[in-house]
This record gives C-alpha cells, structure tokens and sequence, in this order.
C-alpha cells in the first residue's frame, strides 16, 4: 500500500497546449491517503480516465509529479508501481482455466502454489465462482469474466493500490451490488488503497471513503458522501449528486437576504462583495410546499417514487424539485415554496461562498 500524492499535475493529449481548455485534465495537487478508497466521479469525458492511467503509469502527465511514498514513479513504467488496474471490459486468458487465471498474478511473482492455492481459493470464495475453477475461461459469459478480472486485481495483497476503471459496466444489477459489498469487505480486510472510477453516482457513494468529484477536467470537490451532499463546494456536485439533483436559482445577495423574482429568502450567514454569477442552491429534500409563504410556484405533477414523493414544479420558468413525505398530502391551494435557511448554499461563478457568522 501506498500513500499517492499528485503534485502539481495536469495534462492535455495537444502537443503544444497554449491555454487552460487545451488540458483534458488541469492542474492538481493532492494526497491520497494509504490505505482509504476513493472514488473518481464525473460525467463522461471530465477526465476521470486520464487521472487513472497517470497514476498507473499507462500514460505520462504533461506536466507535474506522482509520488508514492514520497517516491517519484512519474517515468517508471506501470510494473515498477507495484499496482493491479481493473479495466472496464473483462480481461482475461481465454484459454486458462478459471483458477489459473487467478492464480496468474501470484505464479508471475514466483510465489509458492501453497500460498497461490490458498489465495486463489479465498477469492474465488469472495467472488462466487468456486464452482468454476476448473472451467475453460473462453466459454463464460461477460459478467462473469469481469468477476474474474476483479478477483486477478484483488489476489495481491502486496499492491501499493488497486485501480478499478468503471469495472462493474457490464455486470447485471444485482451482481453490481454483490461485487460493491465484496470489494468494501476486501478494502476492511486488507486495507488496500483503492481508486475507482465511475459516472454512477450510487457506486461511488456506496464504494468510497472520499469521492472525488471531477468536472471539465478538474478536480471540484473531495469529500466523504455526506459533504458532498451537505455542503457541494461547487454547483456541479449539487447537480450530480442527488435524485434529483440541487435546485440552483439565480438570485441577488445583500447580506443574509436573497432576493430571487421580488420574493426574499432568508440566509443564516451573511455576505458582501459577491460579484458575476450569483446563485443559491437548495437540495429538494430541504424544500417544502405551503399555502401562504415562500416562493410562488405551478405544481406540473406529483411523483410518487413509493418512500417519498417527487414534486415538479415551475418558478418563472424555471423548474424547481421538492421532496414531500410518502404521507404528505398536497393539495392545489399549496402554491409556495419554503426553503430550510441552513441548507441554502450560496454561489458565485459556480463556486460556494462560506459567508460570514
């Protein structure tokens, strides 16, 4: 295991970038803690990919350093980083049987059939396919030659870090839930580093200790689940995180008051100087409908999603989403809505402001 640090990192696939928009991944500093699971979370093309294969070594940084454990491994070829990488199609010896595919890693690094038995065994176990062992793996289907591609990852206990690149892609729903809870029993029991990439929001909040949430390139938040959802840092992560996501209203700032459409809403910090973009953010689950105070709306439709209800509804043009109660009644003279002042967020060019007390 070991402790990643990026250091002043950034890279674009343009020979001679001149400018900020020619980097598919821009700028980073950062520590990844040994032995913790993170995941890198973002919408296809933000650079999620590029990240990983730099710390694997399967691609070169324009620009910066990777260190593990304060060793620079930026020129070492992805053998000598002592990592196991799960790619997200299934990579495996068609001709091997099962066992011997997992067995792989194990016999490559000359350790004794013993301990290879042992371990191949306890994964296999792990991973539901001790029934297969001894079968051919040329004839299985997709998701269960990623199973076994996962099982080849997390064989070593010896890594510096396991890197898994969206791997549950082609495995059915249910086996997604089974291989999520395997692979968090594996990260207790062995404490691994762990870096997984995925656009799915419910993996990475389920998988990780710290999800990384990359936008456009860089890196917009790190944080444990509930401060992305407590506190997005930027109106990315309240769009992405969520279902749905954060309501995000343009709005003017004076002090604690925002004044959104001639109506005011009440903030529990104050603020001054906010200059460009200015918004507020509101996660559904902090809003709520009343009669006779808060912001006028049209209710378009009720959703009834069984443990809660999904209410849509327009404010001068904008759509804004609440979340009722299963046994909340609504009824047509409900045409306001009230929102939570501790959990309003305040934005400026898409970055949250903290306030002042």
């Amino acid at each position: 295991m070991a402790r990643i640090t990026l250091d002043n990192l950034a890279h674009s696939y343009k020979p001679q970038p001149t400018s900020e928009d020619d980097f598919a991944l821009k700028e980073l500093n950062h520590d990844w803690i040994d032995g913790e699971a993170y995941a890198l979370l973002g919408s296809s093309g933000c650079g999620k990919s590029t990240l990983l294969n730099i710390i694997s070594g399967l691609l070169h940084p324009s620009q910066g350093r990777i260190l593990f454990d304060g060793k620079d491994v930026t020129h070492a070829p992805t053998a000598e980083r002592n990592i196991a990488q799960v790619f997200q199609f299934p990579v495996v010896y068609d001709t091997m049987t099962v066992h011997d595919n997992l067995a792989f890693p194990l016999r490559n690094r000359g350790r004794d059939e013993a301990y290879v038995a042992e371990q191949v065994n306890e994964i296999a176990r792990m991973i539901g396919v001790e029934h297969m062992l001894k079968r051919k793996a040329r004839g299985l289907g997709a998701d269960e030659k990623q199973k076994i591609s996962l099982g080849r990852g997390m064989v070593r206990k010896d890594v510096n870090a396991l890197l898994f690149d969206e791997p549950l892609t082609v495995i059915d729903p249910h086996m997604k839930w089974e291989l999520r809870t395997q692979l968090k029993q594996l990260h207790h029991e062995f404490g691994h580093t762990m870096i997984y990439v995925t656009h799915d929001q419910t993996e990475a909040l389920t998988f990780a200790d710290k999800v990384v949430v990359m936008y456009d390139g860089r890196v917009v938040q790190i944080g444990t689940p509930e401060e992305l959802f407590e506190r997005p840092e930027h109106t990315f992560v309240g769009y992405f995180i969520g279902s749905p996501g954060m309501n995000v209203i343009p709005a003017q700032i004076e002090g604690n008051v925002a004044h959104v459409n001639g109506s005011q809403i009440a903030l529990t910090r104050g603020y001054t100087d906010l200059s460009g973009k200015v918004e507020i953010g509101v996660r559904p689950e902090f809003a709520r409908l009343s009669r006779d105070e808060g912001l006028p709306v049209n209710i378009r439709r009720v959703e009834d999603v069984g443990r809660h209800k999904i209410v849509r509804a327009d404010f001068f043009g904008q759509e804004l989403n609440i979340i009722a109660g299963e046994d909340d009644s609504i009824s047509p003279d409900m045409t306001r809505v009230t929102f939570d002042p501790a959990h309003v967020n305040v934005y400026a060019n898409d970055w949250r402001v903290p306030g002042a007390a």
